[in-house]
């Protein structure tokens, strides 16, 4: 996501003045609702795991997931890009590639 992404989220919201709405705790409430709109998308599939004619649904609550995030790092004060960096490290680290290559166990179980 590029800067100029994130200005644009954060211009819409202040904008309308919604900042003062934009506590943490009801920003994390939105990003699990937005998630749960994304798993509805899967929901009483089977064994019908693919995105296959469910694109556009798709797209519409993976942005909302994500615009949500970008307004919960504003209002928390952290950079997404130095956030997602140290994870990848940590992850990095809990993953190594010779260990979970093909694999999904947690990495307590590699």
């Amino acid at each position: 996501m590029t800067e100029e992404t994130i200005k644009q989220i954060l211009k819409f919201r202040d904008d309308r003045d919604w900042k003062q709405f934009h506590n943490p705790k009801d920003l994390a409430i939105s990003i699990s609702l937005e998630a749960s709109e994304l798993l509805e998308v899967f929901q009483w599939s089977g064994e019908d795991v693919s995105n296959e004619g469910k694109q556009e649904r798709i797209k519409e609550e993976l942005a909302d997931v994500v615009n949500y995030c970008v307004l919960m790092a504003d209002a928390c004060g952290l950079d997404l890009d130095v956030i997602v960096q140290e994870k990848i490290r940590e992850n990095n680290g809990k993953y190594p590639v010779e260990k979970a290559k093909g694999k999904s166990d947690k990495y307590n179980k590699l």
